[in-house]
């Protein structure tokens, strides 16, 4: 059996984003302190990820759980200063990020039970619900350069 081979050199091809006249997520515009802050919590929530992996990879579920609570969870909306941000977004990208952090708040409960049970396979898709939101805002909205 004969398989073909992709050259390394088309590889990025694929994975490239679309260039910006491409783009058809919908542009969001928002004063550049706001952007910032945004930008800010979404990189703390790239760290609370990966923080959370972690944790789950050393068997210490329960403080997967408090991290994601924290920093991710519904709890964590006032310390991100979400109500601020939320103002500047659309309907739909609203929708999702509160779909994120609610996915986030059920993950905990999932990981402190995993803490119990073991059951890390649910703990790692409640984690995958977390980040399938993050991909959808993502894949649908983008900010405007400020001016």
């Amino acid at each position: 059996m004969r398989t073909l081979a992709l050259p390394l050199t088309l590889l990025p091809l694929l994975v490239l984003p679309a260039s910006a006249a491409e783009d058809s997520r919908q542009p969001v515009a928002m004063p550049a302190m706001m952007q910032e802050h945004m930008r800010a919590s979404m990189r703390d929530h790239l760290l609370a990820l990966g923080e959370i992996q972690a944790a789950l990879a050393a068997g210490q579920y329960d403080a997967a759980a408090e991290i994601a609570e924290r920093r991710l969870g519904m709890t964590s909306l006032d310390a991100h200063g979400a109500r601020h941000v939320a103002g500047f977004m659309p309907e739909g990208m609203q929708a999702t990020g509160t779909a994120i952090h609610h996915a986030a708040s059920r993950f905990a409960v999932t990981a402190q039970e995993a803490a119990v049970t073991g059951d890390l396979a649910r703990a790692l898709g409640g984690l995958a619900e977390v980040t399938q939101q993050c991909v959808a805002c993502h894949a649908a909205y983008r900010l405007l350069p400020s001016p």
